[in-house]
């Protein structure tokens, strides 16, 4: 192989290096992922884009802000993932038969609520007492349950 050849090559090599140095990998879909479904580990695979994706567009730039949500929509192959296109698992779904945990000082009170809202782990929601019929509000826990406090 002529010196001029390799040159050229190595030239070619060094400049395709820095295009991709240049870009940014982003989280997308391995195949379509349709609405309601939760997202794992084995539904993404990383691909370079341009740097000025995840500044000019509001994507998810890390797995980590993936795994385990749900897709609100139908998540394309190959595509960057927008960040309003996925949301935290629904616990506690709006109309249906939930539990209220309000703990103070060693008491503990447990009571069934109709639940007001939707809600994820970490979000608050209004409930509504089925005896009583008071509506409180209350952050819903991982297991499902809403904590109110005082």
């Amino acid at each position: 192989m002529p010196i001029r050849t390799l040159i050229l090559l190595l030239a070619l090599c060094v400049t395709g290096t820095a295009v991709r140095a240049g870009g940014i990998e982003l989280p997308v879909p391995r195949l379509t992922i349709a609405a309601g479904t939760e997202i794992s580990h084995q539904d993404l695979i990383e691909r370079k884009f341009p740097s000025r994706t995840a500044q000019q567009f509001a994507v998810s730039t890390h797995r980590s802000q993936l795994v385990g949500m749900v897709a609100r929509r139908t998540l394309l192959p190959g595509q960057p993932i927008p960040s309003r296109s996925v949301e935290k698992p629904v616990l506690v779904r709006r109309g249906e038969p939930a539990r209220l945990v309000f703990r103070e000082q060693g008491l503990v009170i447990i009571m069934q609520v109709e639940a007001l809202q939707n809600g994820g782990a970490g979000s608050f929601v209004r409930v509504r007492n089925i005896d009583s019929g008071l509506v409180v509000s209350g952050r819903v826990q991982d297991d499902g349950t809403i904590r109110v406090e005082n």
